[in-house]
């Protein structure tokens, strides 16, 4: 384990490299200068020249490369050029919403698909596969951003059960957590219906494999299969959609922290792309990809607990 473990991670931090290499190469060719951006159009040559050179942008591409990939490791990430503060400490704020709202998201996404699905799947084309199936094809259909403005109107405006947006801070928990309890919805919403569909194919293949049948062959109840045999067998696909998902809802939170006015990653994102602040665009990408890294490294983990054939195979 230790060794499938250690060439995983070696892999994970290849790819890792690799894409902090493609994410520098794009942010050299986006026109643009964060000398400029600073300075304004009024600047000249000679002040534009001396700023540069204090930002360190007068140096050769390749080592501006492995200065921004020392200063990642270390957690330098330097200074935005528009809030004029270390891009680390924006970065560190945002997280502490964005990843408490990713991690809400998939827990209520696993807590609608999971029971949907594998009822859905005890019996096929009864009356719970309709409602499941009508449930997925609706939720797919739906963009997130779309169910968040419906839930503001349905239940903060009209109903005035939960804030319609901002965030309070973690200073009261209960506040913070109320008002990521909509954005964590609408997320997770679109996410279930997937994880449903996949959650009852799964279940309904292994349904149809020999051991369960021989289960049921020696008296055991649908109920006792389902869940002794099948579900547990049925979940690697399972969890390799949530992995896939969670960075979906990464992504997602780009739109829907903008729809609640939220403090987190995918509005510092939208706001330094609309400010054109390159320096602040490459390290929240990384973070994002790092993010990603991590879950994926923690799926294939994962796999090796809930499959005791992967783990004799690792």
């Amino acid at each position: 384990m230790l060794r499938h473990f250690t060439r995983r991670a070696a892999g994970f931090g290849v790819t890792f490299l690799l894409i902090s290499i493609l994410v520098f190469c794009m942010m050299e060719i986006v026109p643009g200068d964060p000398a400029s951006a600073m300075l304004g159009t009024s600047a000249t040559p000679e002040t534009l020249a001396a700023l540069r050179a204090q930002m360190g942008l007068d140096a050769p591409a390749v080592l501006r490369y492995l200065r921004w990939l020392g200063g990642l490791v270390v957690g330098d990430m330097g200074t935005s050029t528009t809030y004029g503060v270390p891009v680390g400490g924006l970065i560190r704020e945002r997280l502490a919403v964005t990843l408490p709202l990713t991690g809400l998201a998939v827990l209520v996404a696993v807590a609608i698909a999971l029971p949907l699905g594998v009822t859905a799947a005890a019996r096929p084309g009864g009356v719970a596969d309709g409602a499941a199936t009508l449930y997925a094809q609706a939720g797919i259909a739906v963009p997130n951003f779309w169910i968040g403005l419906l839930l503001i109107m349905v239940v903060a405006l009209g109903l005035g059960w939960l804030p319609a947006g901002g965030f309070p801070g973690w200073g009261d928990p209960a506040a913070g957590l109320r008002a990521l309890v909509l954005p964590a919805l609408a997320l997770a919403i679109p996410q279930s219906a997937v994880l449903t569909r996949v959650t009852r194919a799964s279940v309904v293949e292994v349904m149809n494999e020999d051991f369960v049948r021989t289960a049921r062959a020696k008296g055991a109840s649908v109920s006792r299969a389902l869940w002794r045999h099948a579900v547990p067998n049925a979940l690697v696909p399972v969890i390799t959609m949530l992995g896939l998902q969670i960075s979906f809802l990464i992504g997602g939170a780009v739109l829907v922290e903008n729809v609640f006015t939220l403090p987190g990653m995918g509005r510092l994102a939208w706001q330094a792309l609309a400010q054109r602040d390159l320096i602040v665009i490459q390290n929240v990408v990384m973070v994002f990809a790092t993010v990603v890294i991590v879950v994926n490294l923690g799926v294939d983990l994962l796999y090796t607990v809930v499959d005791p054939r992967l783990r004799r195979r690792a």
